[in-house]
């Protein structure tokens, strides 16, 4: 068999591509051995010994292979490589993105060749996406919920985290609601505590949002086991809700299950946690925009996307990159961590419009409190400048990009 071939059509439509990047330890060995350690050992075997089960036809059916030419990778120590995985490998019915997961990012890390393994890059065969059901609703569908075109959404997260009565939690929504918001998501903190059952807040915040005179999206936390999400979604669903939020630590695989119910839900992604995989400063991660792709193929709505310009400040070239990943997705991108009115529409001007305007602190910490913060939210989404927001460009100003204030501000 030949473990080192050309990257072609066939090949495209035979395997999961998978890129790389990969640093071997010299004494050790090159990035050859590097890139075989992986293929071999994440599919059919013990990359160092050879025994009688395995077969040409075994290698040819089930084998990971290399794209690459084998001379070049042995004058290497460090690189890019794509390696294929033969989808013949996984149920994508059953298996899913946590099996997939398993196979692309497993047993390598434990040999002692490899000093850095990161997944850059996931191309799948379209038969393999056509497993998967994409976003529900996804952008487009956001927008013709809530009826608003051509700007940011109006996003509001659930402040405090946790600690608060459904009885609170109902003022604080009303008061959201009156201001103009277009999206609530509980905070990932608050899922099911004693003070704040699911069973006693979901009908009636649902009701409350449900009677509001307008759409507005709202995701309750049913962060959990997997056994457990399912259950909290359909009663969700069941009971007037639209909307659910599952943090990134209850399981990758979890919003494929979820979606494959194919409840009357958006559901939104959230990353708290990511860095764990995704930050590169570590030797063996995963990158951000493959599990943004990932979320998009699994058919999530929303996802915190990032952030640029708030206490979170990611690099404007990778996040954008991001944002186009999820817009390829029809998966509707959350900037949080610091979002405010006096940032939000020069985020704007940098990004496009397609986008979540996620905001905690600034909608109630605004001086005058929760109502007059999402009144602020949106006067500076639809510039329309009020009392409110400027009291909140005075606590927190006003980002220009560099330029000079626009003249709907210097106007007020």
């Amino acid at each position: 068999m030949k473990f080192f071939r050309e990257l072609t059509e066939y090949e495209k439509d035979r395997c999961v591509v998978a890129t790389y990047y990969i640093e071997s330890y010299s004494e050790i060995g090159t990035l050859r051995d590097a890139a075989w350690n992986l293929a071999i050992g994440q599919s059919v075997g013990n990359p160092k010994v050879r025994n009688r089960w395995e077969s040409d036809e075994l290698f040819e059916l089930a084998s990971c292979v290399i794209y690459a030419d084998e001379n070049e990778l042995s004058q290497l120590n460090e690189g890019v490589v794509k390696i294929g995985f033969p989808k013949v490998n996984t149920d994508w019915e059953g298996d899913g993105i946590s099996h997939l997961l398993c196979q692309l990012m497993g047993g390598q890390l434990d040999i002692d060749v490899f000093k850095v393994c990161r997944l850059q890059k996931l191309e799948f065969p379209a038969d393999v996406e056509a497993q998967f059901l994409g976003p529900k609703n996804g952008i487009d569908g956001i927008r013709k919920f809530v009826n608003r075109y051509d700007k940011p959404l109006s996003g509001a997260i659930v402040k405090p985290k946790t600690g608060i009565s459904p009885q609170t939690l109902a003022e604080m929504v009303k008061e959201l609601l009156d201001g103009g918001v277009d999206f609530i998501k509980e905070d990932e903190i608050l899922a099911n505590p004693s003070f704040c059952r699911l069973e006693d807040r979901v009908e009636l915040i649902s009701n409350i949002v449900n009677n509001c005179g307008r759409n507005v999206i709202y995701t309750f936390c049913i962060n959990g086991d997997h056994h457990t999400i399912l259950d909290r979604a359909k009663f969700v669903a069941d009971n007037g809700g639209n909307g659910i939020h599952i943090n990134f630590w209850s399981g990758l695989g979890v919003y494929n299950s979820v979606r494959k119910m194919d409840l009357p839900l958006f559901i939104h992604y959230q990353k708290s946690g990511d860095k764990i995989l995704t930050d590169k400063r570590h030797a063996f991660g995963i990158d951000w925009d493959v599990l943004c792709d990932l979320a998009g193929l699994c058919g999530v709505d929303t996802i915190h996307a990032g952030m640029w310009g708030g206490y979170l400040s990611d690099d404007e070239t990778e996040l954008r990159k991001t944002m186009e990943t999820l817009h390829r997705r029809n998966v509707l991108p959350a900037l949080s961590c610091g979002m405010h009115p006096g940032i939000v529409n020069t985020t704007a001007e940098k990004f496009g419009t397609d986008f979540l305007a996620n905001c905690g602190g600034a909608i109630h910490g605004h001086p005058e409190g929760t109502l007059a913060g999402a009144l602020a939210m949106r006067q500076a989404i639809d510039k329309t400048p009020g009392l409110e927001f400027r009291a909140a460009i005075d606590k927190w100003g006003y980002e220009t990009g560099g330029g000079s204030l626009p003249e709907w501000v210097l106007d007020f």
